[in-house]
């Protein structure tokens, strides 16, 4: 027996270095990239922007010193987000003809939930948010299992904990600081591009992934009034530095369907650094404007994905090229007070495809390119405010022109709502 299996491990090894040199799909969250096109309903209703302007505890993901505008006090904060995509992979194949392949990953939900006090000249507190949770679920009779019936899925999910400190120099001028610790997790499933095999590692969780890891980041943020009516404000969010994603999962060896218990770990995943400016301008009594532009640097974080699997004690990683672009994102909105205590919004959201075609994967549609949003705020009284918002994403369709190898090209379609709520209480 013992020799048996030394026997198996050779095939089943040069497998999968045969797999991991053919590539590995990446799935994330896909509105800005893997980023999300805004945080906070107040934000997501305007386009995202948010980098000049009081847009309460969503400002831990925005721009911190922001924090720094409110009244003197405490605020609990509480939200939900809910990602809804719609994606689909299709092939025209030169003898079976047209086929598609429809995910049926259409609703991944975000929760939020944040402390921030303000006393004299600081601001602080705590807020913890889930910051991307989204993939596909392609199932395991589409055309994508290939006919062997194993899943087709992929889900990442990435949080972060996060304490600021905001501090107003003087009645104009404020800056911020804000460590984040952060956590991901990912789950996949996926027959192997050269079809050597089939990769598994899931924990069929809703929130959580199979494999895990964490890590640190920070911010910096500054904000300054020009006037009553003009201000600017800028932020920097570093790269994180989350350890290596680690999980279990099993090998499927094709042909045959010999299956062998695998350990994961996806090698240096990690957010990019972000940077951008705003402006905002209270136009009127009843209407402000706001204006940003961010930096996204997926180049530098983006440039491969790294997956190792370990049997018998040896680790073979391998990587496949995605080439991401950095991306610039232009984010527009307005403010329209209906009446007192009652704002409505609106806003537009572009971002550059930073997803070259030749790496565009089904697991993996990040090419979503416009938002078009929508929002509404009440403040209720007695400290109680509510705000809702909307953002519509038209369909995006690409064409990688090798997805499937041998000069077959494949199309990924991509459109999504996502919707956002949050609960505030001041006292």
């Amino acid at each position: 027996m013992p020799h048996a299996q030394t026997q198996a491990q050779h095939p089943i090894r040069t497998a999968l270095a045969a797999a991991l040199i053919g590539g590995i799909a990446l799935p994330a969250a896909a509105t800005n990239g893997m980023n999300l096109e805004a945080y906070g309903a107040k934000a997501g209703g305007m386009g995202g922007a948010s980098f000049a302007y009081e847009n309460g505890n969503s400002a831990i993901m925005n721009n911190p010193a922001t924090l720094g505008l409110r009244q003197e006090g405490g605020n609990i904060g509480v939200g939900l987000t809910l990602l809804m995509p719609d994606v689909a992979t299709r092939m025209n194949h030169p003898l079976a003809g047209p086929m598609t392949a429809p995910s049926d990953g259409d609703q991944y939900w975000m929760p939020s939930l944040s402390y921030i006090r303000k006393s004299g000249k600081f601001t602080y507190g705590a807020g913890m948010l889930a910051q991307g949770g989204m993939g596909t679920e392609y199932g395991s009779s589409s055309f994508l299992s290939n006919g062997t019936g194993l899943p087709m899925r992929s889900e990442v999910g990435l949080g972060r904990l996060m304490f600021p400190l905001a501090y107003n120099v003087n009645d104009n001028f404020t800056v911020a600081g804000q460590l984040d610790y952060v956590w991901a997790s990912m789950d996949v499933q996926m027959l192997m591009p050269d079809g050597s095999g089939h990769a598994s590692f899931s924990d069929n969780n809703d929130f959580t992934g199979e494999a895990a890891g964490n890590g640190w980041a920070f911010k910096l943020g500054a904000h300054y009034k020009v006037s009553s009516a003009l201000a600017f404000g800028a932020a920097y969010h570093s790269k994180t530095n989350i350890g290596d994603l680690q999980g279990n999962g099993t090998f499927t060896m094709l042909p045959g369907g010999i299956q062998v218990p695998t350990q994961f770990k996806v090698v240096d995943f990690q957010w990019p650094e972000t940077y951008g400016v705003g402006v905002a301008w209270q136009a009127t009594p009843t209407l402000m404007l706001a204006a940003d532009i961010k930096h996204l640097g997926w180049k530098d974080s983006m440039k491969d994905f790294r997956l190792g699997m370990n049997m018998g004690g040896a680790w073979m990683v391998g990587a496949m090229p995605q080439n991401w672009k950095d991306q610039t994102v232009i984010m527009v909105g307005g403010q329209y007070m209906l009446a007192p205590g009652l704002a409505l919004r609106a806003g537009y959201n572009h971002a550059s495809n930073p997803v070259p075609d030749g790496t565009l994967n089904p697991l993996f549609p990040a090419t979503i390119e416009s938002h078009y949003t929508f929002g509404v705020g009440w403040n209720i009284g007695g400290g109680h405010a509510v705000a809702a918002s909307l953002a519509v994403a038209p369909k995006v369709t690409r064409t990688n022109p090798n997805m499937f190898g041998a000069g077959m090209p494949g199309t990924v379609s991509h459109s999504q709502k996502t919707l956002r709520v949050n609960y505030n209480y001041s006292f």
